[in-house]
């Protein structure tokens, strides 16, 4: 591969790791390259995306990992998006760690990752940035772990005035109960064909 060659798989693979950016040595690894060729082309590629001026990009290096951000210059647009309604798109493990925390409030990460059966961290970190979720204070047991709880936010965005206007919970296990038996119906009909 000639320099020209790497660059874009450099930005390819900048932009699939988002936000954890990616090292020298996975770089190197992922495009059997030797350290200083790929230490070269990143240096290429920092400068190309500096110069042009027909692009919001650039790369950083921080933490020991090149990271593909935004460019100084538009740093008030990309803040009128963070806090637009546009930017808040939930995806559903956000979905379902919400619902958790708004029918057990307060409650701990630990019990959110416990009826989730995954690590709850990242979408705790994300739904807070959103502000749909708060710390509300520290559990009386040992550790003394951070409660989680909705917002007043929470219940403007959703229309809500209190958690007691939230479905009943029983509602919602047997609608998703029905949609599975649906499900597993329709993949015994389409496998016996």
């Amino acid at each position: 591969m000639t320099i020209g060659e790497y660059i874009p798989a450099c930005e390819a693979l900048l932009f699939v790791a988002g936000d954890e950016g990616i090292s020298l040595e996975e770089l190197c690894t992922l495009l059997d390259a030797q350290p200083d060729v790929i230490t070269y082309t990143m240096m290429c590629f920092q400068l190309k995306l500096a110069n042009d001026s027909q692009s919001g990009l650039a790369v950083k290096r921080f933490n020991r990992r090149y990271h593909l951000v935004t460019k100084a210059d538009y740093y008030d647009v990309i803040k009128d998006y963070a806090v637009s309604p546009f930017a808040m798109k939930l995806s559903n493990a956000a979905l379902e760690t919400l619902a958790i925390i708004a029918y057990q409030s307060p409650t701990t990460r630990m019990a959110v990752d416990a009826i989730r059966g995954v690590q709850s961290g990242t979408m705790l970190k994300k739904l807070m940035s959103y502000q749909l979720v708060e710390e509300k204070g520290r559990q009386d047991s040992p550790g003394h772990p951070i409660l989680y709880g909705v917002t007043d936010y929470f219940f403007d965005y959703f229309g809500l005035d209190s958690t007691d206007d939230l479905p009943p919970l029983e509602t919602l296990l047997e609608t998703n109960e029905t949609e599975n038996d649906e499900t597993d119906l329709y993949h015994h009909e389409s496998n016996a064909s």
